[in-house]
């Protein structure tokens, strides 16, 4: 099997894992909006419905994985909305053909409204008490959020990829280099909890009147701000009014670090550049070639440009305060 493959998960394979642990599938398997992972939706005996993800090969070790399930046990035992892995035999962390897998319950919902400050509201407050626990220790096994990673490691995977057309390498690396230096001079003596990671509209359900956190697979330490900043959008007073509700709201729970605020912007650009990597990295899979395909356009590689240089620009403002 080789690095990052996904060629040998037949559905037989996946049919066997899921047997493995002694629950026999009666539909077919629905295959789930996941590219990092493959992850399928299925109803077994008794018509109970279950997601059975199988984790990238070599992108995180077993007890990396097993520390993830870990920190969304504990959230549920603080009864934060989150869904956790399935134990089974005190298990939740299986192994099948080379394959890392584990089960959640299947959870059906609607879709968070990022634009709705009554949501952000409710949004902030289980962001607190996610904090709440998380803050109690750290990962040992989970990476940190750093410049390293998601600015120099990213840079090197675009490199290596040779995806960025010819004839705007120099105008699109002399750009990124800028916003590097800008954004790594900013990221500085940051303070760190264990985070979702991956806080984003896609990664928050309503399940009935409960608003709860999916999909840990990105946890990590980093700044508590990271779990907040992806919520943000609009114009400059838009995003004030936004962050002021969550920020607000987050503070019933847990104690928020104002001076963090000044990381917003570095971190959007480590998102943006990360982001790129990340696809540069993965395009020796062909659900990312099929998935992905407008990133080797020439279009494409302009707007990023442009997309650079606005944040460029961005980290060279005032960081946003709360409102008075």
């Amino acid at each position: 099997m080789s690095k990052f493959s996904f060629i040998d998960l037949t559905p037989d394979l996946i049919l066997d894992a899921i047997e493995s642990v002694g629950i026999y599938v009666e539909s077919g398997l629905l295959a789930l909006n996941s590219y990092e992972n493959r992850v399928y939706q299925f109803v077994a005996e008794g018509g109970k419905r279950y997601v059975v993800k199988f984790y990238r090969p070599e992108r995180w070790s077993e007890e990396q994985i097993q520390e993830e399930h870990d920190f969304a046990f504990e959230l549920a035992e603080a009864e934060v909305p989150v869904v956790a892995p399935m134990e089974y035999n005190g298990q939740s962390l299986f192994e099948h053909q080379g394959y890392l897998f584990t089960l959640f319950p299947s959870v059906g919902g609607r879709l968070f409204e990022v634009d709705n400050l009554d949501q952000l509201d409710v949004l902030g407050r289980l962001i607190g008490r996610m904090h709440q626990v998380a803050k109690t220790k750290p990962f040992t096994q989970r990476p940190t959020l750093t410049c390293e990673e998601y600015l120099h490691t990213a840079k090197v995977h675009l490199q290596k990829s040779n995806l960025v057309p010819m004839g705007l390498e120099t105008a699109f690396y002399t750009i990124l280099d800028l916003v590097i230096k800008q954004a790594q001079t900013q990221y500085i003596n940051v303070k760190t909890i264990r985070l979702h990671g991956d806080c984003h509209a896609g990664n928050i359900l309503w399940a009935g009147d409960a608003l709860m956190f999916v999909d840990l697979d990105d946890s990590r330490q980093g700044p508590p701000i990271q779990d907040l900043w992806m919520m943000l959008s609009g114009d400059r007073q838009t995003q004030l009014l936004q962050l002021d509700t969550l920020v607000t709201a987050y503070e019933e729970f847990c104690d928020f670090d104002h001076s963090q605020l000044k990381l917003i912007e570095p971190l959007r650009a480590m998102r943006i550049i990360h982001y790129m990597g990340w696809v540069a990295k993965r395009w020796s899979d062909p659900a990312f070639v099929r998935n992905f395909s407008w990133f080797a356009d020439d279009k494409y590689w302009e707007q990023q440009i442009l997309a650079l240089k606005e944040q460029l620009a961005a980290l060279q403002e005032a960081p946003l305060k709360l409102l008075p």
